[in-house]
């Protein structure tokens, strides 16, 4: 597949619906992406979109065909290891006919994302893309523990006769699970711009 350029150039644009699985409060980011945008580049999308830290191995998966897809950062010396995510776009990931489709992260915690396509449409031709739709509640910390860790987080911080209370509080003091800062995600989108598509395509 020929790479469209990015930005406003782009033929056609995708757009995704990304949810934290077993996240409460429910963790959701829509953003709109060059349909023929490689799968290494959306995973910095998304890592920037729903607020990690892309400190972790990651991983798409397509689900329910005859063999799971799954692409992410290879290990040629590991037989299990997923397809380079290099060498795969996004529109490549849905022609396996999945309007839905998984993104993991920090395995060790797992971290697991649903994200939905809602719809591909012509890019508007005054638009920049990647960006961003609309954004619900925060992401949780880095190393947290996963969702349990983040559940046992929000109790120890909303309760200060918690017997974590106070430790929990220093990981990230003014920490709010229903706020997240719209404008920063925009901005750090709009700067990641220049560096999408610019490595090289492993064959």
């Amino acid at each position: 597949m020929t790479a469209a350029p990015r930005g406003a150039g782009a033929a056609q644009i995708a757009r995704l619906r990304v949810e934290i699985d077993e996240v409460t409060p429910t963790v959701v980011r829509r953003v709109e992406v060059p349909l023929d945008i490689r799968l290494d580049d959306l995973h910095f999308v998304l890592q920037i979109a729903i607020g990690w830290q892309n400190g972790h191995p990651f991983e798409f998966r397509v689900e329910g065909i005859s063999e799971d897809k799954r692409w992410g950062l290879a290990d040629r010396s590991d037989p299990q290891s997923p397809l380079p995510a290099e060498t795969a776009t996004l529109a490549e990931l849905l022609a396996y006919g999945r309007k839905v489709f998984r993104y993991d992260f920090t395995f060790g915690e797992d971290w697991t994302h649903t994200v939905e396509l809602e719809a591909i449409a012509s890019a508007a031709a005054d638009m920049q893309y990647p960006r961003l739709i609309s954004a619900k509640n925060h992401c949780p910390p880095a190393d947290i523990g996963g969702p349990m860790g983040y559940e046992t987080y929000l109790r120890a911080v909303a309760d200060p006769l918690h017997l974590n209370h106070e430790s929990m509080r220093e990981w990230e003091p003014d920490f709010d699970p229903r706020v997240v800062d719209e404008a920063a995600i925009r901005t750090n989108l709009a700067n990641l711009r220049k560096y999408l598509g610019r490595r090289k395509r492993q064959p």
